[in-house]
């Protein structure tokens, strides 16, 4: 008989990384330096309210399977909103926090979930923390962008979904960015192009650096900026100096920052993931206001880089239908959740519904609003 068990660990850096990065499958953020980064830097903690407390599977002693899960104090920096909900049971009297989290802490990018390779594990670990959330007394449990294969078991394990929308970049086999400019239609195309012309006239040069091309003075001007973009919202960043520290340590060739320049001084920068076939925009700020800059340091500097290597996707980041004249196309995206009171479950499943059905048309909406040349054309 096969001894397979499920348990619960509160520290990521007591796993041996190498077996827990196997189950990454070469995802960035679910990897063991990313997940364990937050932890040990002390951004996803207690005293942030994101508790982790990880799920995690053994055959015959050996790592088959885990769920990075956190008990949540709040509902920031998730990216799939749920505050309507948590009002809707402080008005009946009950508490919705704490409730259990399975995601990347503050990174609304799809991918692995439930970290196993097979289905049959998938599924068990989906149950496995339904059970968890009972014993626990959480009102609910949510699982955030979950990749196809995690969808299928989480639904077979009697989950509900909530669909969203990202907008994401693909490259059509681009020969150059003139050549995807070629692509789109006059107005997007013309429109870009002003936008370009605005910021080369500001004298905004821009420079690509990699891996070992980063230096500490470039993370530090890079963090700068990253809290600056905070401030000017009137909030504080969530990630620590030491978090982006240690993941230039850890994984170096995963970071890509694309650094603005004015008469060779740094005055904007975009931090973005690389993996794969696809780069991640992640995080941005300016030290110097430049009308057209955020665009093109965020969003036309990636796609030119995906094209200059040959990066079949750039996924651009939560939220923004604005995107879409730059190039980046409406995608969907997946949540699912479990509620512990019955009567909270049926409300919210009949919400979802017809949540849904006015997504699938907002979607059908936005594919007719395409930038890019009609075939015929």
């Amino acid at each position: 008989m096969t001894d397979t068990a499920v348990e619960l660990i509160d520290d990521l850096g007591s796993l041996d990384p190498a077996a827990w990065d196997v189950l990454a499958a070469g995802n960035p953020f679910v990897a063991h330096a990313y997940l364990h980064g937050l932890q040990a830097t002390g951004c996803a903690a207690r005293r942030t309210g994101w508790q982790p407390t990880c799920l995690v599977l053994r055959r015959e002693g050996e790592l088959v399977g885990a769920m990075p899960l956190y008990v949540k104090s709040h509902s920031r920096g998730e990216y799939v909103f749920d505050q309507a909900w948590a009002e809707a049971f402080e008005r009946h009297g009950l508490p919705y926090y704490p409730k259990l989290l399975c995601a990347v802490p503050f990174t609304p990018v799809g991918g692995p979930r439930l970290l196993a390779a097979a289905h049959e594990d998938r599924v068990l670990l989906a149950r496995a923390a339904i059970e968890v959330a009972r014993q626990a007394g959480v009102s609910s449990l949510h699982v955030l962008f979950p990749r196809d294969e995690d969808l299928r078991a989480l639904r077979e394990a009697g989950y509900m979904l909530r669909e969203g929308v990202q907008f994401h970049w693909r490259n059509d086999g681009y020969a150059s960015f003139d050549a995807f400019l070629g692509a789109m239609n006059h107005d997007k195309r013309k429109k870009v192009r002003q936008d370009r012309k605005k910021v080369e006239q500001a004298g905004i040069r821009f420079r690509h650096l990699r891996g070992a091309a980063i230096s500490a003075d470039d993370l530090a001007f890079f963090y700068r900026c990253y809290a600056a973009t905070y401030a000017n919202h009137w909030s504080s960043p969530y990630l620590k100096p030491a978090f982006f520290e240690a993941l230039h340590a850890a994984m170096p060739e995963a970071l890509l920052l694309v650094m603005a320049e004015r008469q060779g001084e740094p005055v904007a920068c975009a931090l973005n993931v690389a993996a794969g076939d696809t780069l991640y925009g992640r995080y941005w700020g300016c030290v110097d206001f430049v009308s057209g800059l955020h665009f093109e340091t965020c969003y036309l500097q990636a796609i030119d880089y995906c094209i200059a290597h040959g990066i079949a996707h750039f996924e651009g980041g939560a939220q923004g239908v604005h995107k879409m004249s730059r190039g980046l196309l409406p995608v969907p995206t997946w949540s699912a959740h479990w509620v512990a009171d019955e009567r909270f479950a049926a409300a919210i499943a009949d919400f979802l519904d017809r949540e849904t059905r006015g997504m699938n048309r907002y979607l059908d909406e936005l594919e007719s609003h395409t930038p890019f040349k009609a075939p015929a054309d």
